[in-house]
């Protein structure tokens, strides 16, 4: 069964070199500044946030993402500047990012635009001393006897407007194709990932908001990809929704995930999310799903009313 497993991991891999290569985040209403670098000074107040997320619960190696964000606006909230720093493994895999964004904000129409850039390194390492095969790893001369690490730095760019009751965000995060092959080779490049989100929201009654909110990502020769989602917020306390990713394998149509999720306004200052996905894809399986919690604590301070101003929404 370890085996079985294993070769369903190493193909789900081997498909990712070649097609998205950045982590998923099912709350990606809660971490727009890890895809957009425009969104930075966008909370209305600096803010704190940590996210953990836990892939394919069940299979040895599957993905594992933490990470911590923090981000303020500057000059009365005409700029924001943000930094984030990202562990993920998968397998024998580590990559650490240190991401930082600076966000300048205009007055557009009813709403403003952010313009924003970002600067990024990344340390990424393989130990292959966690190996295990059907044969001595040893023998195998092709194989390093111990780990290989690289830095790759990188940049990226990104728009983000905001209006009454609605938001829509583009942008590349990095722009740079880099060599990350740990050999000497250039077989291995950092791809262009392009990410359109949005989203608006509608009053349904004095206490409850409708909140349709999307994630469209597209690399160069890959599958188009997104996350739809739809919550409801009660009382501008508490939000569920659902939400479902695009994905899963050319045999099955039915997509790679859905999901439900929860949110909670514990105080003015802090703010609860968790999220649950089940796999619809080949590997529902071998895998009880995923789960993913973030954290975010307002420090206050914003310019409104004295003021602490409400970020949930956008």
């Amino acid at each position: 069964m370890k085996n079985l497993l294993l070769l369903i991991l190493l193909a789900c891999f081997s498909t990712a070199l070649f097609a998205q290569q950045e982590e998923q985040y099912t709350q990606f209403m809660h971490y727009k500044l890890g895809l957009n670098p425009a969104y930075a000074g966008k909370d209305g107040a600096p803010s704190l946030s940590a996210l953990v997320r836990s892939q394919w619960l069940g299979i040895d190696g599957a993905p594992q993402t933490q990470l911590i964000t923090f981000n303020t606006p500057l000059m009365n909230n005409r700029a924001g500047v943000g930094a984030t720093v990202t562990r993920q493994t998968i397998g024998v895999t580590e990559n650490y990012t240190v991401d930082g964004n600076y966000a300048y904000h205009l007055r557009l129409g009813r709403g403003y635009l952010g313009i924003g850039i970002q600067a990024s390194v990344r340390l990424m390492r393989v130990d292959f001393a966690e190996l295990t095969g059907t044969q001595p790893i040893d023998t195998d001369g092709a194989i390093p006897a111990s780990y290989q690490s690289k830095y790759v730095p990188n940049f990226g760019a990104g728009l983000y407007y905001t209006g009454k009751n609605m938001y829509v965000g583009l942008s590349v995060p990095r722009l740079m194709a880099s060599n990350i092959d740990l050999a000497s080779s250039n077989s291995n490049e950092e791809v262009q990932h392009l990410y359109l989100m949005g989203g608006v929201k509608f009053s349904l009654s004095e206490k409850i908001q409708l909140q349709p909110q999307l994630l469209l990502k597209y690399v160069a020769g890959t599958p188009f990809d997104g996350d739809v989602n739809l919550s409801l917020v009660f009382s501008e306390k508490i939000t569920t929704g659902v939400s479902y990713r695009l994905g899963g394998s050319k045999e099955s149509s039915i997509g790679e995930s859905v999901s439900v999720l929860f949110g909670a306004q514990i105080s003015e200052r802090l703010m609860l999310g968790a999220s649950y996905d089940l796999t619809l894809s080949k590997l529902k399986n071998y895998n009880t799903g995923s789960i993913e919690v973030v954290i975010r604590y307002f420090f206050g301070g914003g310019a409104e009313e004295g003021g602490f101003v409400n970020p949930r929404f956008f």
